[in-house]
């Protein structure tokens, strides 16, 4: 088990973000006719755009939220006078809300792309996949804010700060710091994981045109057809 516990949380990260930089390369330079979300508004419009701003105005903000609480150092929080509670129960609240806020606007994209047969007829299996990763996710990470919410001290959030930052600047002994964790959060943190190991395969690849772009929060919304 401890064996596991270091591959999948010391060795692993880095096998999914060499996947997800150099796949995507990859795919670029090899299939970029495919480097894009085909749009599903053509098919049937109902559900589409509430569905897609709720998700990504969430998704955005969790994705965010994780990036800056995880690499920060806690001496920048520390000379903030922030104390490690605090930033936790911020952390608890703000996620929750944008995390549901990403699974209603995610729910509603799972019913269109599931329920409504010319889309469901039109989508791949991984149009498919990629929702469903990033639901299951998504609900793993909710559920681990009811775990958190049984030590608000923020001990626990300084291990994940400690393993996050150790993997991105290539330190040793990185999966150290989680080994004693709850297994709601070791589950959330492989499927996040892997999900970038997808990612260069799925639509999600225009994520990088649009953040390449600097166009891609404040862009105006695409009509494919009008009525």
């Amino acid at each position: 088990m401890n064996t596991l516990h270091h591959f999948f949380f010391g060795i692993y990260p880095y096998i999914c973000l060499a996947i997800f930089f150099f796949g995507s390369l990859f795919r670029f330079e090899r299939e970029q006719y495919s480097w894009k979300s085909e749009s599903s508004q053509i098919l049937y419009e109902g559900d589409l755009r509430r569905g897609n701003i709720c998700f990504h105005i969430g998704i955005l903000a969790v994705f965010f939220g994780h990036l800056v609480g995880l690499l920060t150092p806690l001496w920048f929080w520390d000379a903030l006078g922030i104390s490690h509670g605090a930033k936790q129960i911020f952390a608890m609240v703000m996620g929750g809300i944008f995390g549901l806020l990403a699974m209603y606007g995610l729910v509603l994209l799972i019913k269109r792309r599931f329920l409504i047969d010319r889309i469901n007829t039109n989508s791949t299996w991984r149009d498919k996949l990629v929702l469903i990763w990033i639901a299951i996710t998504l609900g793993l990470g909710l559920m681990t804010i009811f775990v958190s919410a049984g030590h608000t001290d923020g001990h626990e959030m300084t291990k994940f700060m400690a393993w996050a930052q150790h993997i991105v600047t290539f330190r040793g002994a990185a999966a150290d710091y989680i080994t004693d964790v709850n297994l709601l959060f070791k589950l959330h943190i492989f499927m996040g994981m892997s999900f970038f190991a997808i990612f260069p395969f799925t639509r999600m690849v225009h994520v990088w045109s649009g953040f390449a772009s600097l166009t891609y929060i404040p862009r105006a919304w695409q009509i494919v057809r009008r009525r």
